[in-house]
């Protein structure tokens, strides 16, 4: 059924104008626009795992440099000696647990005591050069070591004791001490660092 706009124009049918006034004849709602879908934020990587304790580990050379330093100014204590080795080994475990918030098992454990013994041998090694060197040059170390073996009869002391008087011969036995240094060193200090992880993980779950 046609109609009439208020001007008297005679309306067509379903018009929403009227033609004659532009008068809107209905309400018409305004469509919003359609916004575009928003791309979902990209994944955050994940954070990559601590990696194993290492000399490429930054974390672990630290910790070990640290403990290794702190065992040789106090190896000056002889009776310390050994215990400090062995502890070197295990705080270092216990320091980079605490720095990584990562429990270590007991071969990762080692691994951080090797590192931790390592270091503490090279430091000792060069105490232990800078110190016995002069007086080994001033024949005071082969003095030392007749005094101390005067009354013995072995024939190995005694060859020993000859060597000394050669500066080939001195310098194999310095050489024997350091390579008995080194294996002592390192072997307690790994032993330490596995006792350290293995206390650590004592009542947690399991390790890295």
């Amino acid at each position: 059924m046609t109609e009439h706009c208020t001007c008297g124009a005679r309306l067509v049918e379903d018009a929403v104008f009227c033609h004659k006034c532009g008068k809107p004849l209905r309400e018409i709602a305004a469509e919003e626009p359609e916004l575009p879908p928003q791309a979902a934020p990209p994944p955050q990587p994940a954070a990559p795992p601590t990696p194993p304790p290492s000399f490429q580990n930054p974390v672990a050379v630290r910790v070990s440099l640290l403990m290794a330093l702190i065992a040789t100014l106090l190896s000056w204590i002889p009776i310390l000696n050994i215990m400090l080795w062995g502890a070197a080994g295990f705080f270092a475990v216990v320091l980079y647990t605490r720095r990584t918030g990562t429990l270590l098992n007991v071969r990762a454990g080692v691994s951080l005591g090797w590192i931790t013994g390592v270091m503490t041998f090279a430091f000792t090694a060069v105490m232990f050069t800078a110190t016995v060197i002069p007086k080994a040059s001033s024949g005071a170390i082969a003095a030392m070591f007749r005094e101390q073996f005067k009354n013995t009869s072995d024939p190995n002391v005694q060859e020993a004791l000859r060597m000394l008087d050669t500066s080939g011969g001195l310098a194999a036995i310095l050489l024997a001490t350091l390579v008995m240094l080194f294996i002592f060193i390192t072997l307690l200090s790994m032993a330490g660092g596995a006792l350290g992880a293995k206390l650590s993980n004592r009542g947690a779950g399991p390790a890295a």
